[in-house]
């Protein structure tokens, strides 16, 4: 029987969300595909995976580029497995002045973070769905349901990906296929938010930032669920964080 196969999308730094759910996935004897923008960044996550004796490969894809979201699942379906779960992790919190914001930065963060998720969920969905199994998770934030600013343009966008999420959980949960949105309310404590602010890890305290593994462990858990008891949409919060 061939093996199952996960790929995750959006994936940078390994103290990063999507690291952590590669090696979440491989944990459970998945070949991963880990693809992002930056090779070197994907790289070294697939090398961390093979040296834990795990099987993964990684493949540079822009998330906005149609083709290349297509080349990407074209190359999957050339690999020995079955692909199983897909996870949505690109974006980042697009900030800027309201009343100045250009169009064509107001459009770059819809791109990265709503239209990419539709391309990915459009190319995992038609697989999964010929399977009649599988997962698809995407990851949202508190902008997905609460706009403010400096997030206009960040809020619509995660809006959107939401709306994205719950038509496809529509569409493809009587196929078999498991469609799940998360809302990450809270800051991820991860390469990315940390190298900006160094001493925020200490002024938030113990378990006051979210860990990228103890999420990545969240979004496997909805994979595992089973058929009966779906979950369309989880929040996560550290435990001392106001909502």
């Amino acid at each position: 029987m061939s093996g199952q196969i996960a790929v995750v999308l959006g994936v940078g730094a390994l103290q990063g969300l999507g690291a952590a759910l590669c090696r979440r996935a491989a944990k459970d004897g998945y070949t991963v595909v880990v693809s992002g923008r930056t090779a070197s960044r994907i790289d070294a996550v697939r090398d961390q995976i093979v040296q834990g004796g795990r099987t993964a490969a990684s493949i540079v894809a822009d998330v906005t580029d149609e083709s290349q979201i297509r080349s990407l699942f074209t190359q999957i379906d050339s690999m020995d497995g079955v692909l199983s779960f897909d996870g949505y992790n690109a974006g980042n919190a697009f900030s800027g002045d309201t009343l100045s914001m250009t169009a064509e930065y107001f459009e770059q963060a819809w791109r990265v973070c709503c239209l990419g998720g539709f391309l990915t969920a459009r190319e995992a969905g038609n697989r999964l769905a010929d399977l009649g199994a599988g997962t698809i998770v995407f990851t949202g934030a508190t902008a997905s349901i609460r706009a403010r600013p400096p997030f206009l343009a960040f809020a619509s966008a995660k809006a959107g990906l939401r709306a994205v999420a719950a038509t496809f959980a529509r569409e493809l949960g009587p196929r078999g296929v498991h469609v799940a949105h998360a809302i990450i309310d809270g800051g991820i404590e991860g390469e990315r938010l940390l190298s900006k602010n160094p001493s925020l890890k200490d002024k938030m305290g113990e378990h006051g930032m979210l860990h990228p593994d103890a999420i990545a462990e969240s979004y496997w858990q909805l994979h595992l669920q089973h058929p009966s008891a779906w979950s369309f949409e989880i929040d996560l919060r550290p435990f001392k964080e106001t909502f």
